[in-house]
């Protein structure tokens, strides 16, 4: 058995400004994907799956078939509005796809092995791949769930705030909570200069550098899908007149807890990482990439 990697790339990427899935990072145009793909092949991952809109298929196809042809088997699972909403809600009133939860969810139907899931945008590292690809073929309990967290310190961006999951963790590693913290910064001005904390509306909230977050890369087993089918049921029920209502992995795993219905492994990793949230990221990600092609971590051609 060898897992599946699910690659959430439906996102319309609002605030870099363009379709940062399909942007090229690399020495040689490679996108931020090419990377994740080539550290999963590594690690043992016997099939990819691109969780995308229906319009970027064309383009997704024409990169990445050709370059993977032979090496891992490839589908697509499209996340379109209605997917998975109660028939009885009727029309949607919404342009905003429904969060990452959502998108997991559509790769149901693609998916029959343990997977793991990461985002298009990030660079996770190649030990972080092996980590989860080594919990799901060799772990077989149904309600382990895994997930690999990173220091809060080293996920932030110098140019705006970013979105993460703060991580509260039991005495065995094991996730307590996670809690999707959409607006998370270093401090830049007043007393407390370069504090990290996450903004509400009812004010500010400190955060300690080593607070493990999730950048969601996490590792599940398949009895996870009709679960979160349910969960994401009432989570449109309670929601669908709300246009920018967000269904995050992190919710299905914190109901999973609470429910008593699962539990997650943290792992926490030494890699590098690194991503692109506004568009000034985008030179610090490409002098990132050369310095590992430099320092031999990739070949000068990945493909």
């Amino acid at each position: 058995m060898q897992p599946t990697l699910l690659i959430l790339a439906a996102g319309i990427g609002s605030r870099y400004g363009g379709i940062k899935q399909l942007d090229q990072f690399g020495p040689n145009g490679e996108t931020i994907i090419d990377y994740s793909l080539y550290d999963a092949i590594r690690a043992g991952f016997g099939k990819v799956v691109f969780i995308i809109r229906e319009e970027l298929r064309k383009d997704f196809e024409a990169i990445f078939l050709p370059k993977l042809a032979g090496k891992i088997e490839v589908d697509f699972a499209i996340q379109a509005l209605n997917s998975y909403v109660p028939d009885e809600l009727g029309a949607i009133q919404r342009t905003k796809p429904w969060g990452t939860g959502h998108a997991m969810l559509c790769a149901w139907e693609q998916t029959d092995t343990p997977f793991a899931v990461i985002n298009a945008d990030d660079f996770y590292g190649q030990e972080a791949f092996q980590i989860l690809a080594d919990f799901l073929v060799n772990n077989t309990e149904e309600d382990l769930h895994s997930l690999v967290g990173y220091e809060v310190q080293n996920t932030l961006s110098d140019y705006g705030s970013v979105s993460r999951g703060v991580c509260d963790l039991n005495a065995d590693e094991t996730l307590s909570s996670v809690i999707e913290r959409t607006k998370i910064y270093r401090q830049s001005e007043g007393d407390n200069v370069g504090e990290i904390v996450f903004e509400e509306s009812d004010g500010l909230t400190v955060l300690a550098p080593e607070t493990p977050v999730s950048m969601n890369f996490w590792g599940f087993k398949p009895a996870v899908f009709p679960q979160a089918q349910e969960q994401f049921a009432e989570y449109a029920r309670a929601n669908f007149n709300s246009p920018k209502a967000e269904f995050y992995i992190p919710t299905i795993m914190t109901n999973l807890i609470h429910r008593n219905q699962g539990r997650c492994k943290v792992f926490r990793s030494r890699s590098e990482w690194f991503g692109v949230t506004y568009p000034e990221d985008k030179p610090l990600v490409q002098a990132s990439f050369k310095r590992l092609h430099d320092e031999g971590k990739y070949p000068s051609n990945l493909w």
